[in-house]
């Protein structure tokens, strides 16, 4: 049997394929991968208690260098930002059981890592993905009682 292995894309703001599909409330990134929307992915995102945890892991990220890793903490997981070089960063998750990362530049990532601001709202439309993510959570919790 061979393993999964799984390789995605470096994600940039002026990309021309859409990928970005929008951050729900749980500061989840909804992301097209490939901007191919029959395949979603979810990579969850940075959250905080409060401005100063939030200005800190800021900092900590752009002072990171090659081969270096922070650690984001989050209630069901604990995620991974690593750079891989000047210019490019990965957040690494599992999908389907395999381990992935997902590659960014500077600018995109922290874009992403400032929706963690604790007066940052996301969209009406981005509510939904929300609600996406707490049903897909439910069938899994079914499948695994079964």
């Amino acid at each position: 049997m061979t393993q999964l292995f799984l390789l995605c894309p470096r994600y940039r703001l002026d990309d021309e394929s859409p990928w970005l599909l929008g951050i729900d409330p749980a500061r989840h990134y909804w992301i097209s991968i490939n901007g191919d929307a029959a395949f979603t992915e979810s990579i969850p995102g940075l959250t905080v208690s409060s401005v100063t945890e939030w200005k800190q892991i800021m900092r900590q990220f752009r002072g990171l260098q090659p081969g270096e890793q922070i650690k984001l903490a989050r209630i069901s997981q604990s995620v991974s930002i690593i750079c891989i070089s000047e210019n490019c960063f990965a957040i690494a998750t599992e999908s389907k059981n395999a381990p992935v990362w997902h590659l960014f530049d500077q600018e995109t990532l922290e874009s992403l890592l400032r929706t963690a601001h604790p007066d940052w709202q996301c969209s009406e439309k981005d509510i939904d993905l929300g609600r996406q993510m707490l049903f897909r959570s439910l069938q899994q919790s079914e499948v695994s009682v079964a």
